[in-house]
């Protein structure tokens, strides 16, 4: 197993507001932790929400007991927390929330926790699979039935949130567990990359054979052409790799 972690501003925004943590590792009672996390709230809010939400993150994994799936959870429930009572007790901060997916593989078995609309999928030799559900107006309105994914309201939208952690005194976490045979790619990255391009040509990049640190440079390159509208971040694992 090998795995790359990138982040990129993106050519309009002047701060990045995403950040990525990677440890092949072990930490705490986990065996290894990847982690995207895209803060919003203003510049500083932003900034600020992603970067503590992955050092409280990391504070409780470091020092609990708990079974690892339990650990995680927990973790990001911790990090809301205190989020959202830094919030309310700063009027800088006032507002601040951040995505969150997160992921351990145990024993072969992947398992993801999100909140947000930051994403994780699945390539094989077979294709590429989306594995979380964002947490988006756009996507309740598509499970309703309302609009289609094609259509122009989803697009002028789809970066609406309806979940973030610290937004809230309490945060609902979706999770989800998948067996991996070990020739699997893991792909977890902020909607900079997925608003950009395309679940078809992210395919063909990853499945290309150059490596996951090219890769990950050519999705960064290709979400940067297509527009660039917003911070870039990918964590790729080579499930394959020795």
């Amino acid at each position: 197993m090998y795995s790359v972690a990138l982040t990129d501003v993106g050519r309009k925004r002047l701060v990045n507001q995403d950040t990525v943590y990677i440890s092949d590792v072990q930490i705490g009672v986990l065996p290894n932790l990847y982690i995207v996390a895209d803060g919003m709230g203003g510049e500083k809010a932003g900034d600020y929400a992603s970067k503590s939400l992955i050092g409280y993150m990391l504070t409780y994994i470091e020092n609990t007991m708990k079974m690892p799936v339990m650990a995680v959870r927990e973790a990001i429930e911790y990090a809301n927390e205190n989020l959202f009572a830094e919030g309310k007790k700063n009027p800088d901060l006032t507002g601040m929330g951040t995505t969150v997916v997160a992921a351990s593989i145990i024993d072969n078995i992947l398992h993801v926790f999100n909140v947000g609309d930051s994403r994780c999928y699945i390539l094989d030799e077979h294709g590429i699979s989306q594995i979380t559900k964002d947490h988006s107006l756009v996507e309740v309105l598509v499970s309703k039935g309302e609009i289609t994914r094609e259509s122009d309201e989803y697009k002028k939208n789809k970066s609406k949130i309806t979940r973030a952690v610290g937004a809230e005194e309490k945060v609902l976490i979706d999770s989800f567990e998948v067996e991996l045979m070990g020739n699997e790619y893991v792909l977890l990255c902020s909607d900079g990359l997925t608003n950009m391009v395309d679940d078809g040509k992210i395919f063909n990049i990853i499945s290309s054979g150059t490596g996951v640190r090219s890769s990950a440079k050519r999705l960064i390159e290709e979400a940067n052409l297509s527009g660039g509208s917003d911070n870039i971040s990918i964590l790729l694992i080579d499930m394959n790799a020795r």
